[in-house]
């Protein structure tokens, strides 16, 4: 091989180095600079697809694009009422502004985490420390909590960091075992007031039915007495007026039939002992049928 062959050969391979450099790609889920000479001359709005440099001059920097979810460490706190809690949460966050991005992080991945770390434990520091445990810990509250706490965080995070914050998310919170003891026993103190109220409640509520229900009674009871002597002296009433009718069509078959109930009542178990004069008119009838 001459030195002319050698000499093609190695502009040949120049040219083919210079071309792989001066050419690059930035994927959609990715976000990208352009630097020349340290100073960045374009950002991710303009670097999207296939892009061109000046060979061994300009540096591209690229970074993720898609959210990011980073677990932050446990951290304890206190609420309104100085109680502790251990909070443990997670932060989602994806680059806003990529210039801003790599100026205060240099564009490394866990430089941005450490700082949305810190602002996030601070936050939660003045979020729960200016509520109570109560509402720390429910649902509705918590949400509220949750939701001031990233556009709070996302505000100051796109004007220093560059970065967008998408959710801030508590995953746990426990009570520190010294203080769940005492907590729980207060619980449990609350509870047992509230079901002695509701017991005291159930007991009022079932003198007030019972002695109702009494009360109706009584008044039933009464009102069927009433009824039925009403309805018994009619009877009576009637039955006077039938006897009466019956006596003043035959006078003497009334007179016969009373005697005859007479005898019955008397006589009826045949263990009666009557003393009477026989000459009694009570024995009229008998005396009939014996032919005296």
């Amino acid at each position: 091989m001459n030195v002319k062959t050698i000499v093609i050969v190695v502009v040949l391979i120049l040219l083919g180095v210079l071309a792989l450099d001066s050419f690059f790609i930035v994927d959609a889920r990715e976000r990208a600079i352009q630097k020349r000479f340290g100073e960045v001359v374009e950002h991710e709005t303009e670097l999207q697809g296939l892009n061109f440099k000046i060979p061994f001059v300009d540096k591209v920097e690229k970074f993720d694009g898609r959210i990011l979810t980073r677990e932050l460490p446990e951290g304890r706190y206190l609420t309104r009422e100085k109680k502790p809690l251990i909070v443990d949460s997670i932060v989602k966050w994806r680059i806003f502004d990529t210039t801003r991005y790599y100026e205060a992080t240099q564009g490394i991945e866990d430089n941005a985490h450490s700082r949305l770390a810190a602002r996030v434990d601070e936050g939660l520091r003045n979020q729960i420390g200016s509520r109570t445990m109560f509402d720390v810990v429910s649902g509705d509250a918590r949400d509220e909590l949750m939701a001031e706490l990233t556009n709070n965080l996302d505000n100051t995070s796109r004007a220093q960091l560059g970065v967008r914050v998408i959710d801030v998310r508590v995953k746990k919170i426990e009570l520190p075992p010294e203080v769940a003891s005492q907590v729980y026993e207060r619980m449990r103190s609350e509870r047992k007031i509230e079901a002695d109220r509701f017991r005291a409640q159930g007991e009022e509520q079932k003198l007030i039915i019972r002695s109702d229900a009494d009360k109706q009674r009584v008044v039933i009871r009464a009102e069927a007495e009433r009824q039925s002597e009403q309805l018994r002296g009619e009877g009576d009433r009637e039955a006077t007026r039938i006897y009466a009718e019956a006596y003043g069509r035959d006078p003497e078959f009334y007179e016969f039939y009373r005697s005859i109930n007479a005898y019955v009542n008397v006589f009826g178990d045949g263990n009666s002992l009557l003393v009477l004069d026989p000459s009694s008119d009570f024995f009229k009838y008998l005396k009939a049928g014996t032919g005296d």
